[in-house]
């Protein structure tokens, strides 16, 4: 059995249904389902058991024994950066994370975990060494300060123990996230009401809509998950992007010309975009000034060192394909 915690929700969804293509059912999934839309990500998937997130800490916590678990694939967070309630956000990020490390060292069984690309906050050298590591936020910092306890307790464990720091991922089954959804899932359903995809201008020194990140697709995300759950004697901490960082511009290219080919057109330059105002460009909000990462482009050195040779998807690769799944 493998333990897939935020099962329900947007990277955790994705590997339940990838582990049901390629080995079968025998997940158990842990999730909150307070908010219900999570749902539809699971009903196209099959899973052995359910558990509420707390009642499974109790589990954690009184080291109840779950017969025939092979891995836990910890995905499970509070991933919202503006939330403001720090002890929340340390207790279910970071407390939780612990526990669990507890537990997977208590019972032999290999832990993968999502940390996230936000540690590096605004800095420009994304390798996975403290010195990089400037968290801008509550988020930022919970992620931060689990991989440090790993970090200290790297030579007293005895499972592999694997830290994935994502970094802009996108893709199929994130729609109940709301706001914290991918541009590229806002810049869809934006053009489908509106005829046009809306931006921030430029900061902190970049053009309208030029602010770079590593947009990286959540097939690629599942495929690095799977590829360390089939190595388990690797161990470590990895960024998770795919090294090369595009333009909030492209992404939005990207959307425009994917409904620009579905309606029998040709595909538009960025310049003839904005010449037909299919781009608006609005005002940088007051309260992500100083908490936002203008420019992010993982250092892909150390997943490759471990051995994953698989190619990514580019953000025109990923958004076609993307965006012919929501028009399902």
């Amino acid at each position: 059995m493998i333990i897939i915690t935020g099962g329900a929700g947007f990277i955790g969804s994705n590997l339940v249904s990838a582990i049901n293509q390629q080995s079968g059912d025998d997940i158990l999934v842990v999730d909150n389902l307070t908010n219900t839309a999570k749902i539809a990500n699971l009903a196209d998937c099959t899973i052995a058991d359910y558990r509420d997130k707390n009642d499974f800490y109790q589990n954690i916590i009184d080291l109840e024994k779950i017969p025939g678990l092979e891995a836990v694939l910890h995905q499970g967070a509070c991933s919202d950066t503006m939330v403001t309630d720090g002890r929340y956000v340390m207790h279910n990020n970071y407390q939780y994370s612990k526990a669990l490390l507890d537990y997977c060292q208590h019972f032999k069984v290999p832990y993968i975990y999502a940390s996230s690309a936000s540690v590096y906050g605004a800095g420009k050298d994304f390798r996975e060494y403290p010195e990089c590591e400037c968290p801008l936020n509550a988020y930022a910092y919970s992620k931060l300060a689990f991989d440090q306890h790993v970090r200290a307790r790297k030579e007293s464990l005895t499972i592999p123990v694997v830290g994935l720091r994502y970094f802009n991922v996108y893709g199929p089954r994130e729609q109940h996230k709301g706001r914290m959804a991918s541009v590229a899932y806002h810049f869809y359903k934006q053009f489908n009401k509106d005829g046009k995809v809306r931006l921030f201008e430029g900061s902190d020194g970049y053009q309208h809509g030029e602010q770079l990140r590593d947009f990286v697709s959540v097939e690629d995300v599942v495929n690095v998950n799977q590829f360390f759950l089939n190595n388990p004697q690797l161990s470590g901490i990895y960024n998770l992007g795919t090294g090369n960082c595009q333009s909030f511009n492209e992404v939005a290219q990207a959307v425009v010309n994917y409904f620009q080919t579905k309606n029998g057109h040709e595909s538009l330059t960025l310049e003839g975009i904005q010449d037909q105002a299919l781009i608006e460009y609005i005002a940088f909000p007051d309260n992500l000034k100083g908490k936002y990462q203008s420019y992010t482009q993982a250092d892909m050195s150390q997943l490759k060192s471990a051995g994953y040779d698989q190619p990514f998807l580019t953000v025109e690769q990923g958004v076609d394909r993307y965006l012919s799944w929501l028009d399902k």
